[in-house]
């Protein structure tokens, strides 16, 4: 089972735990609406196509609403911390919450615990309280835009606001921002760095570059990194090994935003759409799902 758990801007929203389902742009869980437009919106509808596509359970979802006051954020750790063992998600994947370093280590005690430990995913906020919490390499998979990885390399930034070298903006320098962040004890496993060059590390080493197809507009489209994570969770709980998951994941991301012919404009639901085409036509030539029900 998948679990993905993180906050929506929806002041009012209770906390909310259920199998997620569509209906058109929109998320459904347990009665609610949830626009997919982007953040773990995003994260989630990339998820849902993903395991739809593969003949898979939906994804189950935690959320919370949080517009930055933390009610939401600590809604959902403490039912993590409380539940996360009874839950037994093959996959869990954090996304937006306020970052809480005490919270933050007594989920990862709660899940080391588990029966069976879940492959552990984060990406934005949640990498920043794990960061904090002196836990990244607790984690199995981050998935950091550029801002983020020069961040995680930073060994005293609080925030991606605040990293003290801005080398984000500098492709050459990347593979030693990612160093950086191995050199510090702040990256996960394995790590899929999205940016004009998608770079899959494992163990701080770059096995895989992405760069094709090369649709730069997709810079301007909010929620077409927090579709990669959906992406990744997705494949990751279909059977495939996290390298491979992140290598299919950053390949169809981008070829989702060239057959939907995406403008600065455009928004992430015209990517989402476009990704049961990107399965049928590629996705057994990248790799060995080519049939409903997982990896064959």
């Amino acid at each position: 089972m998948l679990l993905i758990a993180g906050t929506v801007p929806i002041e009012e929203m209770p906390l909310t735990c259920g199998e997620v389902e569509a209906d058109g742009e929109e998320l459904v869980v347990d009665g609610r609406h949830i626009r997919c437009n982007q953040g773990t919106g995003a994260m989630v509808s990339a998820a849902l196509a993903t395991t739809r596509y593969l003949g898979l359970e939906p994804p189950q979802v935690l959320l919370a609403g949080d517009i930055g006051q933390g009610r939401g954020s600590r809604e959902i750790y403490e039912y993590l911390i409380a539940n996360i063992a009874g839950l037994a998600p093959q996959v869990l994947s954090l996304h937006y919450w306020l970052p809480d370093m005490n919270l933050t280590r007594r989920l990862c005690a709660a899940i080391e615990k588990c029966s069976v430990r879940p492959v552990l995913i984060a990406d934005a906020a949640s990498m920043y309280s794990a960061k904090a919490a002196g836990l990244a390499s607790f984690f199995d998979i981050f998935t950091p835009d550029t801002a983020e990885a020069a961040f995680l390399s930073d060994p005293v930034a609080t925030h991606p606001a605040y990293v003290r070298f801005m080398t984000y903006n500098d492709t050459e320098r990347m593979p030693e921002v990612i160093q950086a962040a191995y050199a510090n004890g702040n990256a996960a496993r394995l790590m899929l760095v999205k940016g004009a060059v998608d770079y899959i590390v494992r163990d701080g080493k770059i096995i895989e570059t992405v760069t094709e197809p090369d649709v730069p507009v997709m810079e301007a489209i909010g929620g077409t990194g927090d579709t990669i994570t959906g992406l990744v969770s997705a494949f990751v709980s279909a059977g495939l090994e996290p390298h491979e998951a992140a290598i299919i994941a950053a390949r169809a991301n981008r070829m989702a935003g060239k057959l939907a012919g995406v403008t600065p404009a455009s928004g992430v639901a015209r990517v989402i759409e476009r990704f049961p085409e990107v399965f049928k036509r590629f996705l057994c030539e990248w790799s060995g799902v080519c049939a409903t029900g997982g990896v064959e």
